[in-house]
């Protein structure tokens, strides 16, 4: 229990310590409290009464002298008897705290210096101090953020854009939602495993998907609208879409005149190899870019861009202004200042040295039981293995208070198994516990025995 329903008198001639005391002794008499439920702490409750713990302390000890409260080493304080003047309750066991909350080994949750913590509230006092707009904004966001995200654009990512060909979205699936919403008609393509985010997305705006296989050329989108891809870093398998894949792809979008949808998510983080450039720097025209500021900043900014192809521009910018449907403009003022300043260049060269440091630990205790699906890069990696192995790895994950994805939640038809391992949002110290609980469930392998090798694809 939080807090008590306790009022103490301090112009009364009865002692402070007596009045708590006769007034938990009345709750349990009355049955409001009972047998088997937990107190407040002694300091909590004298937090809470704006009295010194002296008095609390002294209260529960004359309850517990009584026999009405009993103390449990390491527990706390609870209520032993259901009262003298009443039938006893029901015997119920001590109320138990919340469970630890599951340490999260995702693909999503960034490793942010601690040390650029100064910055992030730097940013976030300029906010409170600036002057917001007096009525809805440009919807494509504020022309401020967008020059600097063009500026970086050109920069990281070999993309030449003007600041007007940018739409600053509230994240990856919102800028996909309103592209999907002034395509043509048509199924969409979408990677198959891939970000689940997106299939769920295509299909919520009442169009179909068709699942690309993640791991193979795209030669043909005939029939199709568009087609979501990942080519930088293919989420999960992460993979990276070969030059002659790439070309191959926007000749398939030209002759279907499909629309191309690059997601551009954690580009940033190679560590193996230079960042490879944006594939709407080869074709503007055929390529719609998605950018997010949830790997690099934090995901609950809800920040993200859009550069539309030129021929669907007007179109997306006069839905947004007919819907109001722009970006949280402190977000984006918020933003705006991370970047002038330099701190999103500092956060990522610092993450992409703690993932550098990371994977190959990862590597060197998941390589003797299951296949690397990619190369090292970014904030995770993708091991291939049976589904049962998998599962068993992944529940006794659970049981330790790990939660590690299962390779097969993000395919719909490939058959892929395996693990998903995410190093971004831990600490070091809970990597290296997730991996000990892995490596054993992975040494022990699944009740067959002989699925315990290493699986280099699919299942049939």
């Amino acid at each position: 229990m939080s807090t008590l329903p306790l009022r103490l008198d301090r112009a009364s001639g009865v002692p402070l310590p007596a009045q708590l005391a006769a007034q938990v002794r009345e709750l349990i008499v009355a049955r409001t409290l009972v047998r088997g439920d937990r107190l407040p702490s002694s300091r909590a409750l004298a937090a809470d009464l704006g009295v010194s713990r002296a008095v609390t302390e002294q209260g529960y000890e004359q309850l517990v002298a009584e026999g009405w409260l009993e103390t449990l080493r390491g527990a706390g304080t609870f209520v032993a008897s259901g009262g003298l003047s009443t039938p006893a309750a029901p015997a119920r066991a001590p109320r138990q705290s919340p469970d630890r909350p599951l340490v999260t080994l995702d693909t999503g949750t960034p490793w942010i210096d601690p040390r650029q913590r100064a910055g992030w509230r730097r940013a976030w006092r300029e906010v409170s101090a600036a002057v917001p707009p007096p009525g809805y904004d440009d919807p494509r966001g504020l022309p401020e953020l967008r020059e600097a995200l063009a500026d970086r654009l050109g920069r990281t990512r070999g993309l030449t854009v003007e600041p007007d060909e940018i739409v600053v979205t509230a994240g990856t699936a919102d800028g996909l939602r309103q592209l999907l919403r002034v395509l043509p008609p048509g199924p969409i393509g979408v990677e198959d495993p891939g970000y689940r985010s997106a299939a769920v997305t295509v299909l919520d705006t009442g169009r179909t998907t068709v699942d690309i296989p993640a791991a193979q050329p795209i030669t043909t989108l005939t029939g199709l609208a568009g087609v979501y891809v990942t080519p930088a870093h293919q989420h999960p398998l992460g993979r990276v879409m070969p030059a002659a894949e790439r070309l191959d792809l926007l000749a398939a979008a030209r002759a279907a005149g499909a629309i191309v949808i690059e997601d551009d998510y954690d580009s940033e983080f190679r560590y193996d190899v230079a960042p490879v450039p944006a594939l709407a720097s080869l074709d503007r025209e055929r390529v719609a870019y998605l950018g997010t500021a949830a790997k690099a900043v934090a995901p609950t900014l809800r920040l993200g861009w859009l550069v539309v192809p030129p021929a669907l521009s007007a179109a997306l910018n006069e839905r947004r202004l007919a819907t109001h449907d722009g970006a949280s403009w402190p977000a984006q003022r918020a933003l705006l200042t991370l970047l002038r300043d330099g701190w999103v260049d500092k956060v990522v060269r610092t993450a992409r040295r703690t993932y550098a440091e990371r994977a190959p630990r990862v590597a060197a205790a998941l390589s003797p039981y299951a296949e690397l699906a990619g190369p090292l890069a970014g904030m995770y990696s993708t091991w291939l293995m049976p589904e049962d192995l998998a599962v068993a790895a992944h529940e006794a994950a659970l049981a330790a208070g790990f939660r590690v994805n299962l390779l097969s939640s993000y395919a719909r038809s490939s058959g892929h198994t395996g693990l998903v391992i995410g190093f971004g949002g831990i600490t070091d110290a809970e990597l290296d516990r997730a991996l000990q609980v892995l490596t054993r469930a992975l040494a022990a392998g699944p009740a067959a025995g002989p699925a315990a090798g290493p699986a280099a694809g699919p299942r049939p």
